[in-house]
Protein backbone atom coordinates (compact mmCIF):
# COMPACT_ATOMS: atom_id res chain seq x y z
CA UNK A 1 0.00 0.00 0.00
CA UNK A 2 1.15 3.53 -0.79
CA UNK A 3 0.22 6.49 1.35
CA UNK A 4 -2.47 8.74 -0.13
CA UNK A 5 -3.77 12.15 0.89
CA UNK A 6 -6.72 10.54 2.67
CA UNK A 7 -4.27 8.62 4.86
CA UNK A 8 -2.43 11.80 5.78
CA UNK A 9 -5.76 13.48 6.55
CA UNK A 10 -6.74 10.58 8.81
CA UNK A 11 -3.48 10.85 10.78
CA UNK A 12 -4.01 14.60 11.22
CA UNK A 13 -7.63 14.19 12.33
CA UNK A 14 -6.66 11.58 14.94
CA UNK A 15 -4.05 13.96 16.33
CA UNK A 16 -6.48 16.90 16.35
CA UNK A 17 -9.34 14.96 17.95
CA UNK A 18 -7.16 13.13 20.48
CA UNK A 19 -9.19 9.95 20.00
CA UNK A 20 -10.13 7.52 17.25
CA UNK A 21 -13.82 8.01 17.98
CA UNK A 22 -13.64 11.79 17.64
CA UNK A 23 -11.56 11.53 14.48
CA UNK A 24 -13.97 8.98 12.99
CA UNK A 25 -16.89 11.36 13.54
CA UNK A 26 -15.02 14.20 11.84
CA UNK A 27 -14.10 11.98 8.90
CA UNK A 28 -17.57 10.48 8.59
CA UNK A 29 -16.42 6.87 9.02
CA UNK A 30 -16.88 4.22 11.69
CA UNK A 31 -14.31 3.87 14.46
CA UNK A 32 -13.46 0.24 13.53
CA UNK A 33 -12.86 1.30 9.92
CA UNK A 34 -10.56 4.13 11.01
CA UNK A 35 -8.71 1.81 13.42
CA UNK A 36 -8.12 -0.67 10.60
CA UNK A 37 -6.93 2.13 8.32
CA UNK A 38 -4.51 3.35 10.99
CA UNK A 39 -3.00 -0.12 11.30
CA UNK A 40 -2.42 -0.21 7.53
CA UNK A 41 -0.80 3.24 7.65
CA UNK A 42 1.45 2.13 10.51
CA UNK A 43 2.60 -0.90 8.49
CA UNK A 44 3.71 1.48 5.74
CA UNK A 45 5.41 3.94 8.10
CA UNK A 46 7.12 1.16 10.04
CA UNK A 47 5.78 1.61 13.57
CA UNK A 48 3.13 2.91 15.93
CA UNK A 49 2.00 6.49 15.30
CA UNK A 50 -0.18 6.87 18.41
CA UNK A 51 -0.29 5.48 21.94
CA UNK A 52 -2.92 5.83 24.62
CA UNK A 53 -2.26 8.60 27.12
CA UNK A 54 -4.12 10.00 30.12
CA UNK A 55 -6.19 12.34 27.94
CA UNK A 56 -6.64 10.15 24.86
CA UNK A 57 -4.30 9.04 22.11
CA UNK A 58 -0.98 10.84 21.76
CA UNK A 59 1.50 10.74 18.87
CA UNK A 60 4.71 8.78 19.32
CA UNK A 61 8.05 10.21 18.18
CA UNK A 62 7.44 8.56 14.80
CA UNK A 63 3.90 9.93 14.85
CA UNK A 64 5.21 13.46 15.42
CA UNK A 65 7.52 13.07 12.43
CA UNK A 66 4.73 11.75 10.17
CA UNK A 67 2.34 14.46 11.39
CA UNK A 68 4.79 17.24 10.55
CA UNK A 69 5.29 15.85 7.05
CA UNK A 70 1.56 15.21 6.57
CA UNK A 71 0.58 18.73 7.58
CA UNK A 72 3.15 20.19 5.20
CA UNK A 73 1.93 18.07 2.28
CA UNK A 74 -1.74 18.81 2.97
CA UNK A 75 -1.00 22.52 3.29
CA UNK A 76 0.78 22.48 -0.07
CA UNK A 77 -2.12 20.62 -1.69
CA UNK A 78 -4.61 23.10 -0.25
CA UNK A 79 -2.54 25.98 -1.58
CA UNK A 80 -2.29 24.30 -4.99
CA UNK A 81 -6.06 23.91 -5.22
CA UNK A 82 -6.80 27.43 -4.00
CA UNK A 83 -4.28 29.13 -6.26
CA UNK A 84 -5.33 27.10 -9.29
CA UNK A 85 -8.96 27.95 -8.57
CA UNK A 86 -8.07 31.64 -8.27
CA UNK A 87 -6.45 31.54 -11.71
CA UNK A 88 -9.31 29.67 -13.35
CA UNK A 89 -11.51 31.94 -15.42
CA UNK A 90 -15.22 32.08 -14.68
CA UNK A 91 -14.87 30.69 -11.15
CA UNK A 92 -16.45 33.11 -8.66
CA UNK A 93 -15.41 33.37 -5.04
CA UNK A 94 -18.51 32.60 -2.97
CA UNK A 95 -18.82 34.74 0.17
CA UNK A 96 -21.43 34.22 2.88
CA UNK A 97 -22.25 36.81 5.56
CA UNK A 98 -24.62 37.57 8.37
CA UNK A 99 -26.20 41.01 8.60
CA UNK A 100 -23.32 43.16 9.82
CA UNK A 101 -22.97 46.92 9.48
CA UNK A 102 -19.86 46.48 7.35
CA UNK A 103 -21.70 44.37 4.74
CA UNK A 104 -22.66 47.22 2.41
CA UNK A 105 -19.16 48.63 2.41
CA UNK A 106 -17.64 45.16 2.08
CA UNK A 107 -19.26 44.67 -1.32
CA UNK A 108 -17.73 47.88 -2.63
CA UNK A 109 -14.35 47.17 -1.06
CA UNK A 110 -14.11 43.67 -2.54
CA UNK A 111 -14.97 45.08 -5.97
CA UNK A 112 -12.06 47.50 -5.60
CA UNK A 113 -9.45 45.23 -4.03
CA UNK A 114 -10.28 42.03 -5.92
CA UNK A 115 -10.90 43.47 -9.37
CA UNK A 116 -10.96 40.76 -11.98
CA UNK A 117 -12.22 38.16 -9.49
CA UNK A 118 -15.96 37.61 -9.66
CA UNK A 119 -17.51 37.43 -6.19
CA UNK A 120 -20.97 36.23 -5.23
CA UNK A 121 -22.38 37.24 -1.84
CA UNK A 122 -25.26 35.63 0.06
CA UNK A 123 -26.79 36.81 3.32
CA UNK A 124 -27.78 34.30 5.99
CA UNK A 125 -29.59 34.74 9.31
CA UNK A 126 -27.82 31.81 10.99
CA UNK A 127 -24.12 31.69 11.87
CA UNK A 128 -24.42 27.93 12.31
CA UNK A 129 -25.78 27.62 8.77
CA UNK A 130 -22.92 29.75 7.47
CA UNK A 131 -20.31 27.51 9.09
CA UNK A 132 -22.06 24.35 7.91
CA UNK A 133 -22.23 25.61 4.32
CA UNK A 134 -18.57 26.65 4.47
CA UNK A 135 -17.68 23.08 5.40
CA UNK A 136 -19.93 21.68 2.66
CA UNK A 137 -18.31 23.86 0.00
CA UNK A 138 -21.34 26.07 -0.56
CA UNK A 139 -19.25 29.08 0.50
CA UNK A 140 -15.54 29.66 0.04
CA UNK A 141 -15.38 32.25 2.84
CA UNK A 142 -17.70 33.69 5.47
CA UNK A 143 -17.82 36.86 7.56
CA UNK A 144 -19.66 36.44 10.85
CA UNK A 145 -20.01 37.73 14.39
CA UNK A 146 -19.77 36.23 17.86
CA UNK A 147 -21.16 37.77 21.06
CA UNK A 148 -19.45 37.77 24.45
CA UNK A 149 -17.75 34.38 25.05
CA UNK A 150 -19.63 32.44 22.38
CA UNK A 151 -17.42 30.67 19.84
CA UNK A 152 -18.79 29.38 16.55
CA UNK A 153 -17.39 25.88 15.83
CA UNK A 154 -15.79 25.79 12.39
CA UNK A 155 -15.54 22.73 10.14
CA UNK A 156 -12.29 20.92 9.39
CA UNK A 157 -10.27 22.30 6.53
CA UNK A 158 -10.97 25.94 7.36
CA UNK A 159 -8.86 28.77 8.66
CA UNK A 160 -10.10 31.84 10.55
CA UNK A 161 -8.85 35.30 11.39
CA UNK A 162 -10.34 37.79 13.83
CA UNK A 163 -11.12 41.10 12.17
CA UNK A 164 -12.44 43.06 15.16
CA UNK A 165 -11.71 41.39 18.51
CA UNK A 166 -14.11 43.52 20.51
CA UNK A 167 -16.81 46.12 20.04
CA UNK A 168 -19.25 47.22 22.79
CA UNK A 169 -22.88 46.83 21.80
CA UNK A 170 -25.03 49.87 22.50
CA UNK A 171 -28.74 50.70 22.60
CA UNK A 172 -30.86 52.25 19.86
CA UNK A 173 -33.99 53.96 21.17
CA UNK A 174 -36.44 56.64 20.16
CA UNK A 175 -35.16 60.21 20.11
CA UNK A 176 -38.16 61.03 22.28
CA UNK A 177 -37.37 58.39 24.89
CA UNK A 178 -36.74 59.74 28.43
CA UNK A 179 -33.31 58.06 28.39
CA UNK A 180 -32.28 59.62 25.08
CA UNK A 181 -30.77 62.60 26.90
CA UNK A 182 -28.03 61.00 29.05
CA UNK A 183 -24.70 60.16 27.42
CA UNK A 184 -24.73 56.64 28.84
CA UNK A 185 -27.48 54.23 29.94
CA UNK A 186 -27.56 51.73 32.79
CA UNK A 187 -29.04 48.46 31.59
CA UNK A 188 -31.19 48.22 34.73
CA UNK A 189 -33.06 51.37 33.63
CA UNK A 190 -34.40 49.48 30.60
CA UNK A 191 -36.28 46.85 32.64
CA UNK A 192 -39.73 47.82 31.42
CA UNK A 193 -38.93 48.10 27.73
CA UNK A 194 -40.02 45.99 24.76
CA UNK A 195 -36.93 44.67 22.99
CA UNK A 196 -36.22 44.01 19.37
CA UNK A 197 -34.47 40.66 19.36
CA UNK A 198 -31.28 40.15 17.39
CA UNK A 199 -31.73 38.74 13.90
CA UNK A 200 -29.11 36.04 14.50
CA UNK A 201 -30.10 33.68 17.31
CA UNK A 202 -27.10 31.36 17.30
CA UNK A 203 -24.16 33.75 17.65
CA UNK A 204 -24.52 34.01 21.43
CA UNK A 205 -26.41 37.30 21.23
CA UNK A 206 -29.77 36.35 22.79
CA UNK A 207 -28.06 34.46 25.62
CA UNK A 208 -25.72 37.39 26.25
CA UNK A 209 -28.62 39.86 26.39
CA UNK A 210 -30.71 37.68 28.72
CA UNK A 211 -27.69 37.05 30.99
CA UNK A 212 -26.80 40.74 31.13
CA UNK A 213 -30.40 41.69 31.93
CA UNK A 214 -30.59 39.00 34.62
CA UNK A 215 -27.46 40.45 36.21
CA UNK A 216 -29.17 43.85 36.07
CA UNK A 217 -32.22 42.39 37.87
CA UNK A 218 -34.82 41.79 35.18
CA UNK A 219 -35.97 39.55 32.35
CA UNK A 220 -36.16 41.35 29.00
CA UNK A 221 -39.42 41.34 27.02
CA UNK A 222 -38.23 40.08 23.63
CA UNK A 223 -41.21 41.19 21.60
CA UNK A 224 -40.08 41.80 18.02
CA UNK A 225 -37.87 39.94 15.55
CA UNK A 226 -37.76 41.93 12.33
CA UNK A 227 -35.18 41.63 9.55
CA UNK A 228 -36.44 44.54 7.45
CA UNK A 229 -34.24 47.49 8.40
CA UNK A 230 -36.80 50.22 7.70
CA UNK A 231 -39.53 48.55 9.76
CA UNK A 232 -36.98 47.88 12.49
CA UNK A 233 -36.01 51.55 12.68
CA UNK A 234 -39.60 52.80 12.33
CA UNK A 235 -40.73 50.78 15.36
CA UNK A 236 -37.90 52.17 17.44
CA UNK A 237 -38.50 55.75 16.26
CA UNK A 238 -42.17 55.36 17.23
CA UNK A 239 -41.11 54.41 20.77
CA UNK A 240 -42.50 50.88 20.52
CA UNK A 241 -39.20 49.06 21.01
CA UNK A 242 -35.50 49.37 21.73
CA UNK A 243 -32.67 47.21 20.45
CA UNK A 244 -29.07 46.23 20.96
CA UNK A 245 -26.96 47.47 18.10
CA UNK A 246 -23.43 47.45 16.80
CA UNK A 247 -21.84 50.81 17.68
CA UNK A 248 -20.97 51.36 14.00
CA UNK A 249 -24.63 51.31 12.93
CA UNK A 250 -25.77 54.37 10.95
CA UNK A 251 -27.59 57.34 12.39
CA UNK A 252 -31.33 57.09 11.71
CA UNK A 253 -33.81 60.00 11.98
CA UNK A 254 -36.06 59.69 15.00
CA UNK A 255 -33.66 57.41 16.87
CA UNK A 256 -30.50 57.79 18.94
CA UNK A 257 -27.71 55.44 19.94
CA UNK A 258 -26.35 55.34 23.47
CA UNK A 259 -23.57 53.22 25.02
CA UNK A 260 -24.35 50.90 27.93
CA UNK A 261 -22.53 51.49 31.20
CA UNK A 262 -19.93 48.80 31.74
CA UNK A 263 -20.33 47.36 28.21
CA UNK A 264 -22.14 44.18 29.40
CA UNK A 265 -22.54 42.86 25.84
CA UNK A 266 -19.67 42.88 23.36
CA UNK A 267 -19.15 41.38 19.93
CA UNK A 268 -16.32 40.41 17.64
CA UNK A 269 -16.17 39.96 13.88
CA UNK A 270 -14.32 37.12 12.18
CA UNK A 271 -13.42 35.95 8.71
CA UNK A 272 -13.15 32.22 7.95
CA UNK A 273 -12.31 30.51 4.69
CA UNK A 274 -11.91 27.10 3.14
CA UNK A 275 -8.18 26.70 2.72
CA UNK A 276 -8.60 24.48 -0.36
CA UNK A 277 -10.67 27.13 -2.15
CA UNK A 278 -9.18 30.45 -1.00
CA UNK A 279 -5.49 31.21 -1.39
CA UNK A 280 -3.51 33.05 1.27
CA UNK A 281 -3.41 36.08 -1.01
CA UNK A 282 -7.18 36.06 -1.49
CA UNK A 283 -7.75 35.67 2.25
CA UNK A 284 -5.53 38.69 2.89
CA UNK A 285 -7.45 40.76 0.33
CA UNK A 286 -10.77 39.76 1.93
CA UNK A 287 -9.45 40.67 5.38
CA UNK A 288 -8.30 44.09 4.19
CA UNK A 289 -11.57 44.75 2.37
CA UNK A 290 -13.61 43.86 5.47
CA UNK A 291 -11.33 45.97 7.68
CA UNK A 292 -11.72 49.04 5.45
CA UNK A 293 -15.48 48.52 5.37
CA UNK A 294 -15.57 48.46 9.18
CA UNK A 295 -13.30 51.49 9.57
CA UNK A 296 -15.56 53.52 7.29
CA UNK A 297 -18.22 53.40 10.02
CA UNK A 298 -16.28 53.86 13.27
CA UNK A 299 -17.09 57.57 13.44
CA UNK A 300 -20.85 57.21 12.83
CA UNK A 301 -21.27 58.07 16.52
CA UNK A 302 -18.92 60.26 18.53
CA UNK A 303 -19.03 58.03 21.63
CA UNK A 304 -17.81 55.03 19.65
CA UNK A 305 -15.13 57.04 17.83
CA UNK A 306 -13.77 58.11 21.24
CA UNK A 307 -13.84 54.50 22.49
CA UNK A 308 -12.20 53.23 19.31
CA UNK A 309 -9.39 55.80 19.45
CA UNK A 310 -8.73 54.79 23.06
CA UNK A 311 -8.25 51.11 22.08
CA UNK A 312 -5.65 50.96 19.30
CA UNK A 313 -4.83 47.36 20.25
CA UNK A 314 -8.17 46.32 18.76
CA UNK A 315 -7.59 47.93 15.38
CA UNK A 316 -7.24 45.65 12.34
CA UNK A 317 -3.81 45.29 10.77
CA UNK A 318 -3.60 46.97 7.38
CA UNK A 319 0.15 47.52 6.95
Amino acid sequence: MQLELRHLQAVCRIAEAGSLGGAARRLGVSQPALSAQLRRIERVTGGELFVRGRSGVEPTALGQFVLAKARRVLSEMDALGAEARALATGTPLRLGCILLVLLDGLLAETDLSMSGQEITVDLEDSVTALARMLGAGRYDAIVYGEVNDHEVPLPAGTLARTLIPKEPFCIRLSAGHPLAGPDRIDLADLAGESWMTLVEDDDGGPEALVAACAKAGFVPSLRYRITDRKMHYDLIAAGRAISLSQPTAPQVPGTVMRPLAGAPVTGRIRLAWNRSAVSAGQAELLYRAAARAYLANVDNHAFHKDWWDAHPELHPTLE
